[in-house]
């Protein structure tokens, strides 16, 4: 029998990170995600992870950069209003499964630290995952792009996803 973990929202966070101009790193996030996994056992191999985050939830701190991101440049948050993961299969160390970000579905490999399962002090049992990998922007129609006179790149196409998820076990 499966046992279903749920996203614990505030011991959670989604950000990624896109070099500006080749020379500093912008960090975004989403505030507005939600995540479930479902395990055979506590090792959770072979576990099915699902997530999505609101596309209207970005946030890189800069309110001109965050519609920029909303718009069709971009995302296109009105058309697809969220992007959303599937696992394929897990070890414990390597995730495969398909990322959507507007109507385009790729899959992707993500390294994964399980980072253990604890008793929280109100009696609820918890799991830990901290997810990393990188995209190319590009292969999800982001492809909005801009070369300042001096010939940087303005964004990179490389972008660095980083999930730190906690579940609570339902």
């Amino acid at each position: 029998m499966k046992t279903t973990w749920k996203l614990d929202p505030t011991h959670s966070e989604i950000e990624f990170k896109v070099k500006h101009m080749m020379i500093s790193t912008v960090t975004g996030s989403f505030s507005d995600f939600d995540a479930t996994v479902e395990a055979g056992d506590d090792t959770f191999k072979d576990a099915q992870f699902a997530f999505n985050a609101k596309i209207d939830s970005i946030s890189t701190k800069n309110n001109d950069r965050d519609t920029h991101l909303k718009s069709d440049d971009f995302f296109n948050a009105e058309k697809y209003p969220q992007l959303t993961f599937k696992s394929k299969s897990f070890d414990g160390e390597k995730m495969v499964g398909d990322l959507t970000i507007r109507n385009t579905t790729k899959e992707i490999t993500l390294d994964v630290d399980f980072n253990g399962i604890a008793e929280d002090p109100y009696g609820q049992t918890k799991s830990g995952f901290e997810a990393t990998g990188t995209i190319n922007r590009k292969d999800y129609n982001l492809s909005w792009s801009a070369v300042t006179e001096a010939g940087n790149i303005v964004v990179s196409d490389k972008v660095k996803l980083i999930a730190n998820l906690q579940f609570i076990k339902q």
